[in-house]
């Protein structure tokens, strides 16, 4: 289904249990709602579901650049005003974590709780220059060249060798982005600065990372973990990355356990 927010349009799909508390769950960088399937089909039976694409991702509507992690905050708002949501449980992961995080800080009114997932409160001065070099790439060459160090950030190396048709969907989901959405949310993700205001979150939070993740790595969700008040941090084996494909069994047992207990 597609709506009309904050000036564009939005790819949602709405499922579950319409008399239910809606969940909503927002996804990482260069891919789209299609990376929940695993659980959108585990929280139907409870809740409400609602997966939407980012700015400039799937079926979402790409602008040009620049992006910021206020304006993809705004753009969810915008998305449960037109829908007639109310509060929402907010599950992220990495950029959607993000977003999550501006949501509970300059919208708390509209989360019930918050499910960081794989995902930071700051991106620090010295990783610029990386989040610099990929912008660079996707500019001058399109997506395809970021495929293969993206999967190896996603997934561990056994995964990957075990998978290969579920990398295959993720390989075209990436290449699929568009470069503007791929580039303004890049630039929103480099100027992450959220961690010195986490002790301003009220809410029940839950913050689940893969042990292997290298790039939020534990570290990062420690440091959200330490400064969130009602927070409890889950590190997930053998997951990296996206440890909601990886370990979508231990996964989904973590994070619907939450979502009852704040329900």
């Amino acid at each position: 289904m597609e709506i009309k927010a904050n000036g564009i349009h939005i790819h949602v799909e709405l499922s579950g249990k319409e008399e239910g508390q809606t969940v909503v769950l927002s996804h990482s960088l260069s891919s789209s709602l299609a990376i929940w399937r695993s659980q959108v089909d585990v929280l139907n039976k409870e809740f409400r579901v609602l997966a939407y694409d980012t700015r400039g991702h799937g079926e979402t509507e790409a602008t040009t650049t620049p992006y910021t992690l206020e304006l993809l905050a705004d753009d969810a708002v915008a998305m449960l005003d037109a829908l007639g949501i109310d509060q929402v449980h907010w599950v992220g992961i990495s950029m959607g974590g993000m977003i999550g995080q501006g949501i509970a800080l300059n919208h708390p009114d509209r989360l019930k709780s918050l499910s960081l997932c794989d995902t930071a409160g700051l991106v620090p001065e010295e990783a610029w220059p990386i989040w610099q070099e990929r912008i660079d790439l996707a500019q001058s060459e399109g997506m395809a060249p970021l495929i293969q160090s993206t999967l190896e950030r996603w997934f561990t190396p056994p995964y990957i060798a075990l998978n290969p048709p579920v990398l295959e969907a993720i390989r075209q989901g990436i290449l699929n982005t568009p470069v503007d959405g791929y580039v303004g949310c890049s630039e929103a993700i480099r100027r992450l600065d959220y961690l010195h205001r986490l002790h301003e979150i009220k809410i029940p939070t839950l913050i689940l990372v893969g042990e292997n993740d290298p790039g939020t790595p534990v570290e990062a969700s420690r440091a959200m973990h330490d400064r969130i008040p009602q927070s409890r941090l889950v590190i997930l084996p053998a997951a990296a990355h996206l440890s909601n494909i990886e370990q979508a069994d231990a996964f989904n047992q973590v994070l619907t356990a939450f979502l009852k207990s704040v329900r």
